[in-house]
């Protein structure tokens, strides 16, 4: 790899036809042994590595780009079928002012992503690019229309199902000259993507000797806008899908249905935001007996605040694609400098608050038929939580920020059993610039819960129950180096202690980062899209760099 970059920054210098390249590199590695008290299984590698190479040659309006990927052998958490190394991704694009072409492996995204939205995140083991063709035309300003066709990445190679859509968007503002200098602003757009996959043979639930009648397209279409004036702005998607039996909805025959709404006042020292989203049956995956995260069409966002403190993030939300309805609010309020609150240098406060239950259904049949039929109330509570953040800056060196939140965690929302967990979590986050080249932080985190770890049944208890405490502190030194060490102890009703130290060098595009101790196991969600991830006792790295 280094020769790699050498040569990629020697031809970046000299260009190539006129050109020039660009590329990234990662990898990581995972050392871990056996360790009962945690539930870390015995790896019989002695060490697991992913790593990557993203090569981007651009010359003008055209570029094309490359990606090697390697799974010798994947990290724990990500899916064995990623085991082996080789070209993953590969492209070649026009894009010029009226037209743009990409043919190769590319994402792509219509509106919200309620009925297409392809993409890689590489912390979740995820890429569900599509391989094919995608063209935007862009007639007049103001005006977009795209159009996409392929078959998605599934690991090392591409699914069965053929994709296919178009999608239309209008910035009024730019068409009409009225609009132009107008306080009222006005995006509208909609879109359709249809799935096409060959028949199979799946039996009925009402009789094993016959086979379900399946459809062989399936399309999803949207409707959406994003109006505003002045200081106020909404937004709103709706979006209908054919029926669509599959294994992720038990193969019933239910047309599905999602609305996504979104209000928001901002204006300078004060915003504040209010969300709500409902979804009923809208699993869409491009190959129909596919379980779990790969191949999905479309992407769902979660309607829950993302966390970032460890405890905050320790019970993540998992967008339920079969069914849920929620709300979340957010206000943000600065207290200006010299007042009561705000103090010498002013004072920052953060208000969310989110809540999403099921669909109120009854059940009418199996495979086979419409599956169930909604009410219009509420379902069982799948999660909640408020949280209150405060940050301030104490002197010129020292700034401080508080949190308190309160979770209510439902486990079947990772099909788990068990009841509503109910936690109160507090963090305290300082930072101290003790001179030009030093600087310390420090966090302290603390979660009561009224779950409980069941010892005697490993294979199911969930370890991240119980009461815990939490101490980090992390050293910066110069723009350069960092040194980290932390602790995470279940000390009621639960059980582990997890120490880590990390030690960490930056230098321009290059960042070298290596720590040892203990991973806790846990689910790792991002936007609502989540992956296990087991735990771990021992080493791990992470190099990357740029060029």
């Amino acid at each position: 790899m280094a020769i790699l970059a050498v040569s990629a920054t020697a031809a970046q210098g000299q260009g190539i036809m006129g050109g020039h390249v660009t590329g990234q590199v990662q990898l990581d590695g995972q050392m871990s042994r056996a360790d009962s008290t945690i539930g870390a299984q015995d790896v019989p590698e002695r060490l697991l590595m992913n790593a990557r190479a993203d090569i981007m040659y651009t010359n003008g309006d055209f570029s094309a780009g490359l990606r090697f990927e390697m799974y010798q052998n994947p990290l724990l958490g990500f899916d064995a079928e990623y085991k082996g190394q080789g070209i993953a991704n590969y492209f070649v694009s026009y894009n010029g002012k009226r037209l743009s072409v990409t043919a190769g492996n590319f994402y792509e995204q219509f509106g919200n992503g309620l009925i297409l939205r392809t993409y890689e995140d590489r912390n979740l083991g995820l890429d569900n690019s599509l391989f094919g063709l995608g063209v935007q035309f862009r007639p007049v300003e103001g005006v977009t229309l795209k159009a996409v066709a392929g078959k998605q990445r599934v690991y090392w190679g591409y699914g069965e199902g053929l994709v296919r859509g178009v999608d239309a968007e209008v910035n009024l503002g730019s068409i009409v000259k009225a609009m132009r200098e107008s306080k009222f602003r006005a995006t509208v757009g909609a879109g359709f993507v249809s799935k096409y996959e060959e028949d199979e043979s799946i039996p009925s639930a009402a009789n094993a000797e016959m086979r379900l009648n399946l459809p062989l397209n399936v399309g999803a279409a949207s409707v959406r806008a994003d109006v505003g004036y002045g200081n106020w702005s909404l937004q709103g998607e709706y979006v209908r899908k054919g029926q669509d039996p599959s294994a992720v909805n038990g193969y019933i025959y239910r047309p599905g249905e999602a609305l996504l709404l979104g209000l928001t006042y901002s204006q300078r020292g004060f915003s504040a935001s209010l969300q709500a989203k409902r979804i009923d049956n809208m699993g869409f995956k491009s190959v129909r007996s596919r379980s779990g995260e790969m191949l999905y069409i479309n992407y769902l966002p979660a309607i829950t605040k993302n966390h970032t403190y460890a405890f905050l993030a320790m019970y993540p939300y998992a967008t339920q694609v079969n069914g849920e309805q929620g709300l979340q609010g957010d206000v943000m309020y600065k207290f200006k400098k010299g007042t009561l609150l705000g103090g010498k240098y002013g004072m920052d406060v953060h208000v969310n608050s989110a809540v999403v239950v099921g669909l109120d259904t009854t059940v009418t049949g199996g495979a086979g038929t419409e599956g169930y039929e909604t009410s219009g109330g509420l379902g069982q509570t799948l999660y909640g939580d408020v949280s209150v953040e405060v940050a301030k800056k104490l002197s010129k060196s020292v700034k401080a920020t508080v949190t308190y939140a309160y979770q209510v965690f439902n486990p079947v929302v990772e099909n788990e059993p068990g009841g509503l967990h109910h936690n109160n979590i507090v963090v305290a986050d300082v930072s101290w610039k003790v001179n030009k080249k030093h600087s310390l932080r420090f966090e302290a985190e603390w979660l009561g819960s009224d779950s409980h770890y069941d010892a005697a049944d490993p294979e199911h208890g969930d370890r991240r129950a119980g009461d815990w405490v939490m101490g980090l502190v992390e050293w910066n030194i110069g723009s350069h180096w960092f040194v980290s060490a932390s602790d995470q102890y279940a000390y009621h009703d639960g059980t582990g202690n997890y120490p880590n130290v990390a030690v960490g060098y930056t230098s321009g595009a290059t960042r070298l980062q290596v720590g040892y101790g203990k991973q806790r196991e846990g689910m790792l969600c991002i936007g609502g899209v989540c992956r296990l991830v087991p735990a771990s006792n021992g080493l791990t790295f992470s190099l990357t760099t740029s060029f």
